[in-house]
């Protein structure tokens, strides 16, 4: 029997020599490597934290003592070492393991912590509410590297700790000198000058945290040692832990780019990717967009968040390396910043993906918005991203942002639009443009039928019964909808406004002349397009009446996009049977037997309500 196999939770490590750990670390590493290139995920940060990880529980007793991950990418280890190695199997997809920690999954699991730079936040809270409640028995313990350090989060935390009156927490600074792409910065510099012995007094030391190190992250011995000293300590430590990401798999390890940071599937004997994607990806087609634009305008530079290489800003950082900064995980600065390149007269594009947006609204709304500042966001995940789980969706970016006076927002169907809708965003000059897409494949571009008051009308046919107003990718399931409703006799008119805010005056012209409106969008329900749409008709005085499709208020679990999408209702079948008993109440039909009968062929024998049921009750 394996040594992994006797590992059924942290108690199983007490009592094992240092040979038996490095033993289990590399049965780990061979487990990891072969899980992960099956399913995709995080494996480079993970195969950098085995020896650490394990040194970690045999320190501290969790659950009882807390640990924390910051980010959470790098906690499949923890996983293993707390009983959750079949779950593996299914790592990342409905049913099976979140790529993060889960509280949902394990007890040892706190905090969901898939946002970099909130660990020692947490901490910082846990260490005072155990003060203030006179518990002494339990340490605090926060892993946070992988770029982390880069956020002015974690700072503001760090401030505070060691500002603070002295109480037990243990910081551990994974220091492998990279989030996605190699950290950069003056704190990457001052950790490379602690690697080398160069530097008399630690910034740590400084802001009054004892400092141990650094240590090498992939000597388990050293490692609890370390450990041991600082949970002795009777204030705030930092162990600095010297690792190296994608160790032990060639593939990684040879990968300068990000060291295998988040993997597809893969074949683990070459390393080559096993993609199913049709057609180059949303993230492709704006790299090659933007590159073009920049050759042709000298003002155009790029802007990103330790994301050059996910967003697709690889081929403009090798043609054009002096126009693309990345400012590590620090969105806020990112935003702001990009408001002084405005002002300076260069024109930012903003490329970020859609969920960390999220952090800097206030510098969105009142450092560029407020200041009319011309500057391009580029939101890359935008809508269900499905295996990365509840806190990496993009469902929220339409809600929040709408809100903005003077941001005008684009919702491209496929990569022929993305091309178009970049193009004119960063031409406007008057305020600031976002365009929003999702992960995956554009597939084949959806042609134009001909295009009404600056709208795309995708399909038009028969009377003017139901007008379905498709935002962005979702431009498939519009016209799959169509074509159903078409075949229970309904006349139907598709468009795409392709600007989604603000709202055309042409589709208040457009919806007054149909029975029925339905919109289809990969957003949150509540403030999304949709509202803002019927906002627009009542303002106008249109009477028609509405049905928004979209995302309910609530966390998705992980799972694959087009199963997300399905547990939203946001699938045909769901969509064309709503739309279809509406139009038959409007007809007075929705006792019809010849109706219902139609219906039951469209949905297979359900009625609408009873899907929506099922699906408020599955999300």
């Amino acid at each position: 029997m394996a040594l992994l196999d006797t590992i059924e939770g942290p108690a199983s490590l007490r009592g094992l020599s240092d040979e038996r750990l490095r033993e289990l670390a590399g049965e780990i590493r061979e487990f990891l490597i072969d899980r992960v290139t099956a399913s995709g995920g995080h494996l480079g940060p993970n195969l950098g934290v085995v020896e650490l990880t394990i040194a970690l529980h045999t320190v501290f007793d969790s659950p009882k003592d807390r640990l924390l991950w910051d980010t959470g990418h790098q906690s499949y280890v923890h996983k293993l070492i707390t009983g959750r190695r079949a779950g593996f199997d299914r790592l990342r997809k409905a049913g099976g393991l979140s790529g993060y920690p889960s509280r949902a999954e394990s007890e040892h699991d706190l905090v969901e912590n898939s946002h970099a730079s909130t660990a020692l936040s947490y901490a910082d809270g846990l260490a005072r509410a155990d003060a203030l409640t006179g518990t002494t028995d339990r340490a605090v313990v926060a892993v946070i590297g992988d770029g982390a350090m880069t956020g002015g989060m974690a700072w503001e935390a760090l401030n505070n700790i060691g500002g603070g009156p002295d109480r037990p927490l243990v910081i551990v600074l994974n220091d492998n000198e990279r989030s996605y792409d190699p950290t950069l910065g003056g704190f990457a510099d001052h950790c490379a000058r602690l690697r080398g012995g160069d530097a008399d007094l630690s910034v740590f030391e400084q802001l009054g945290l004892t400092y141990l190190g650094p240590v090498d992250g992939h000597d388990i011995p050293a490692l609890r040692e370390a450990l041991t000293r600082a949970r002795r300590t009777t204030g705030p430590v930092i162990v600095h832990a010297v690792t190296e990401k994608g160790r032990g798999f060639a593939p990684t390890e040879e990968n300068d780019l990000d060291r295998g940071h988040a993997i597809r599937p893969m074949d683990r004997r070459t390393g080559r990717a096993l993609s199913t994607s049709s057609g180059p990806s949303f993230s492709a087609v704006f790299g090659e967009c933007v590159t073009r634009i920049a050759a042709e305008r000298p003002d155009v530079v790029a802007v990103t968040a330790a994301m050059t290489e996910p967003t697709g800003l690889l081929p403009l950082r090798e043609r054009f390396p002096e126009r693309v900064i990345d400012v590590g995980i620090a969105e806020q600065h990112a935003v702001t910043m990009a408001a002084g390149l405005s002002m300076g007269g260069v024109h930012p594009v903003v490329a970020i993906y859609s969920t960390f947006v999220n952090r800097a609204l206030d510098q969105l709304l009142m450092d560029v918005a407020l200041h009319r500042r011309a500057v391009t966001f580029v939101l890359d995940r935008s809508g269900v991203t499905g295996d990365d789980g509840p806190s990496h969706n993009g469902m929220w970016d339409m809600s929040v942002l709408q809100v903005v006076p003077g941001l005008r927002i684009c919702a491209p169907r496929d990569g022929a639009r993305l091309a178009e809708l970049l193009d004119e965003a960063v031409s406007w000059e008057e305020g600031p443009t976002l365009v929003r897409f999702p992960k995956g494949a554009t597939g084949p571009d959806i042609p134009t039928e001909t295009v009404f008051a600056g709208m795309d009308v995708l399909y038009r046919q028969g009377a003017l019964d139901v007008l379905v107003v498709s935002i962005g990718a979702l431009a498939r399931v519009a016209l799959g909808v169509a074509d159903r409703l078409t075949d229970l006799g309904h006349g139907v008119t598709v468009v795409d406004p392709r600007w989604v805010s603000p709202v055309a005056p042409g589709l208040c012209d457009m919806a007054r002349r149909h029975r029925l409106v339905v919109t289809v969008e990969d957003n949150s329900r509540v403030g999304g397009v949709g509202s803002t749409i019927a906002q627009a008709l009542r303002d106008a005085d249109v009477t028609t009446p509405l049905r928004e499709f979209g995302i309910p208020r609530r966390f998705l679990d992980h799972g694959g996009r087009a199963d997300v999408l399905s547990l939203c209702g946001l699938t045909i079948e769901d969509i064309s049977m709503a739309a279809a008993e509406d139009m038959a109440v409007l007809d007075g039909r929705e006792r019809d037997p010849e109706f219902a009968a139609g219906l039951r062929g469209l949905t297979g024998g359900a009625s609408a309500s009873t899907v929506r049921s099922d699906t408020e009750g599955k999300v």
